[in-house]
């Protein structure tokens, strides 16, 4: 009984020494599960993480910083500043604490997503890019950009850009909408009013020859008649040359009418306006034209184009342009100085503002709002310019929305953002 009694005396205390190492082991595993549970990454490579508090990162050589969420839940977007890129945030509306500009989203995707490698570039300097994987002059590998599928595309060293409302506001954003409008133009161009001998005897030559003509009409000499047309046809070549028109040259041979107004001017005036090479498109006769001389401050004389030249001036590239106006009470002298202007109109054609149109030199440019994606910048061609809209031919559409004010801060925002990308 003795021997007994002593066996289960023994196996009791054993029994109590295990009961807290058994605790211990418990609570050992017990928090080791916990620790498993705590994520840090670097705030550099937030794609690198590791479950040891005090590890540093494999690329830079930072400390690691302990994840918010699981990790399962922190693989999600990345947005960094296009000027300090550097710093990166998980909140899509954080702003860079150095310059203050918004955020964009990174080009790297989360770990598991897929993409397209586009090209590799310095993580310490964004400009430097390379078509290969390498590293810098530390050692850190440079960081893969992907292709992002559905992304708009850059468009003349411009890259698309998102904007909140608050810097919207900020800068003065303002937009309006590609729309088919009738189009409105003033020729500005100088002139003088007509004193003109030269023209005054072609056409006095050019009656006398009508008139020689007629009267060997009835002769029987065919060499008579050979000269009289000869006559007239040098004289009506020097009227096209002087600018006259068929029907103004075909309107003398009916009339009796002198134009006695290129030497002094009557109730009507003859005036003439240089217009400029590139303009000359537009002008065609029939059109209305005002005149304004500093003779008679706020006085306006109006008429009607008669006729085009037919040469162009070699030294001022300008081409002129007769006009027949109203001169009451014989105001306009010979000579006298005019301000003309030559108002077209256009039929209605897809247009924008002017101030829409961004000119690089090399292309033109118009940022399209597209609302809560930003703004996307698009190449267009241009026809005619009116005084407020310019005819878009490609690039956009009728309803688009484009930046009409502020152009060339966001101009400026999406050539850095294309800096930064490339």
């Amino acid at each position: 009984m003795n021997a007994k009694k002593t066996v289960l005396l023994v196996l009791g205390l054993l029994l109590l020494a295990a009961i807290p190492l058994g605790i211990k082991y418990y609570r050992g595993h017990g928090g080791h599960d916990a620790a498993r549970q705590e994520t840090y990454y670097c705030p550099m490579h937030p794609t690198y993480t590791s479950h040891r508090k005090d590890d540093s990162c494999p690329i830079c050589g930072m400390n690691l910083v302990k994840s918010e969420e699981a990790p399962a839940e922190k693989k999600q977007a990345m947005y960094h500043c296009p000027m300090h890129p550097t710093y990166t945030s998980h909140r899509k509306d954080d702003s860079c604490p150095i310059c203050g500009m918004n955020l964009v989203k990174s080009e790297e995707p989360a770990a598991g997503a897929g993409g397209k490698v586009k090209f590799y570039r310095n993580p310490m300097n964004p400009a430097i890019t390379s078509k290969t994987p390498m590293k810098d002059e530390m050692g850190m590998d440079y960081v893969p950009v992907y292709e992002a599928e559905g992304e708009a595309k850059e468009v003349g060293g411009r890259a698309p850009i998102k904007m909140d409302n608050a810097k919207r506001q900020l800068i003065g954003v303002k937009t309006a909408r590609a729309a088919y409008r009738t189009l409105t133009h003033t020729v500005a161009s100088s002139g003088k009013v007509a004193y003109d001998p030269d023209l005054y005897q072609s056409i006095s030559e050019y009656k006398e020859a009508l008139v020689a003509r007629q009267k060997v009409k009835d002769s029987s000499w065919p060499e008579v008649h050979e000269r009289a047309e000869a006559l007239v046809r040098a004289s009506e070549l020097r009227l096209r040359q002087a600018g006259l028109s068929e029907d103004q040259i075909t309107e003398l041979s009916v009339n009796g009418e002198t134009h006695a107004n290129l030497l002094l001017p009557g109730a009507k005036a003859w005036l003439y306006a240089q217009i400029y090479e590139y303009e000359i498109g537009l002008i065609k006769a029939g059109q209305e034209i005002e005149a304004a001389t500093p003779a008679y401050p706020g006085k306006v004389f109006r008429g009607v184009i008669k006729a085009v030249d037919s040469i162009l001036s070699a030294e001022t590239r300008t081409l002129r342009v007769r006009a027949e106006v109203e001169n009451p009470d014989n105001m306009l002298k010979p000579e006298m100085y005019a301000e003309i202007k030559i108002k077209i109109t256009l039929p209605s054609r897809l247009s924008v503002p002017l101030g829409a149109i961004v000119n690089t030199g090399a292309r033109k440019l118009v940022f399209v709002d597209k609302g809560e994606k930003g703004f996307e910048p698009k190449e267009v061609k241009t026809g005619f310019e009116g005084d407020d809209y310019a005819e878009i031919l490609s690039g956009i559409r009728a309803g688009e929305e484009v930046v009409t004010s502020a152009n060339f801060l966001i101009d400026s925002e999406a050539r850095i953002k294309s800096t930064v990308a490339e």
